[in-house]
């Protein structure tokens, strides 16, 4: 069966060509505020909404009016309707679900940051780099070897840097799975605290980087607006942003490849955590800790490695006792779980990080579909601990 994975590499174009890239992000961002204006204004007229091959047509008939679009790849701007068509799309979904409805917004100048190439040979990787059709070739760093047949490249743009992300199929390699198991408790003290009582520190990026944050903030804020001042702190600020979320990012991806490699069967709470992050006392250490992008790694890793990851309801996880099942009330405050019916004393979150590997069960079945996991989770917590 085959799989898609993104290969995302760093670009290095040379002045005439990022202001080649620049002058075509812009195009494109104009000719997707104009088929929004145009659908918009054909339903406001007609009571009927434009689709996708009717704008085709219409881009068309504006590429003979206005030959500067023949300077784009012809397939960079049809991608740009399959976006416009898509947005709509998302919208009458949220309609028909009775969710926030939120209709397609005109992209302003700098939300629109990335250009498609859907298929060779618009684009063409060489030994001289990244060939771009109607720009040339750019300069690539090619950090690891691509495994599959590459099928689409998309540019993107994030602060002033440039990337290619090449989607892949793939055929996964089936590789020996580990017998071994674990229970992940994620928290906000400890990033997580595995069910064998390992606990792996908080890095806290955002919270250490809050004061420059907060200073480059203020020197934006006090710039006179479309100054260039005001221009050179934005990316000032924006780029301690993505400082942060690289080093977070970074953190994540090597985390969860450890977790991968180690365990075949590795069980995790089914947190909601858009619901979490509405506590205002926690929230920014939530958002700090990442925990959704963490869950996110760790699932297709261990979906391409064979490994299992199974989610599991998160109530009274830290409530219940791990030897006696009795349950033992307590506030986020108390960090050390204290039965007074069997005497267990053992930290908070590696009970919890137990209670979620035995919601896991005795049987699960692995990515690759084969029974394996048929021993005994239940696993009692060391008695050293006990008062």
């Amino acid at each position: 069966m085959l799989k898609v994975k993104t290969y995302k590499y760093r670009l290095y174009p040379t002045k005439k060509q990022v202001e080649k890239l620049q002058w075509t992000l812009d195009i494109c961002r104009m000719l997707y505020n104009s088929c929004l204006l145009d659908r918009k204004n054909h339903y406001e007229q007609t009571g009927r909404g434009l689709n996708r091959i009717e704008q085709q047509v219409m881009l068309k008939e504006s590429k003979e009016k206005f030959a500067f679009l023949n300077d784009i790849h012809s397939q960079v701007l049809q991608d740009v309707l399959f976006r416009v068509d898509k947005a709509f799309q998302g919208f009458f979904r949220r309609v028909k679900r009775g969710e926030k409805v939120g209709y397609p917004r005109f992209k302003g100048e700098g939300r629109y940051d990335s250009i498609t190439y859907p298929q060779e040979p618009a684009f063409k990787i060489t030994e001289k780099g990244l060939k771009l059709s109607k720009i040339g070739t750019i300069k690539i760093k090619m950090h690891r070897d691509m495994q599959g047949k590459v099928k689409t490249c998309i540019v993107k743009k994030e602060n002033d840097k440039w990337y290619a992300c090449f989607s892949v199929e793939y055929e996964p390699v089936k590789r020996p799975v580990s017998c071994k198991t674990i229970g992940i408790d994620v928290g906000v003290d400890s990033f997580a605290t595995l069910s064998d009582g390992t606990k792996i520190e908080n890095p806290k990026y955002l919270v250490k980087s809050e004061q420059r944050l907060i200073r480059k903030q203020r020197q934006l804020s006090r710039k006179k607006r479309g100054s260039s001042n005001r221009k050179k702190a934005k990316k000032a600020l924006a780029k301690l942003h993505c400082k942060v979320r690289n080093q977070r990012s970074d953190f994540h991806h090597k985390l969860s490849h450890k977790l991968v490699d180690t365990y075949g069967l590795i069980v995790v709470e089914d947190l909601n955590i858009k619901g979490m992050v509405k506590n205002h006392y926690l929230a920014k250490h939530i958002s700090d800790a990442g925990w959704g992008q963490f869950l996110n790694y760790l699932t297709y890793k261990a979906e391409e490695a064979g490994v299992s990851v199974v989610r599991v309801t998160p109530h009274h996880t830290s409530i219940i006792c791990s030897r006696c099942g009795n349950h033992v009330p307590k506030t986020l405050a108390v960090r050390i779980h204290r039965c007074s019916f069997c005497g267990l004393v053992i930290d908070r979150d590696y009970n919890s990080a137990i209670n979620i590997l035995n919601r896991a069960g005795t049987v699960r079945i692995n990515a690759w579909g084969e029974d394996w996991l048929q021993f005994s989770l239940n696993q009692e917590a060391p008695s050293v601990r006990e008062g």
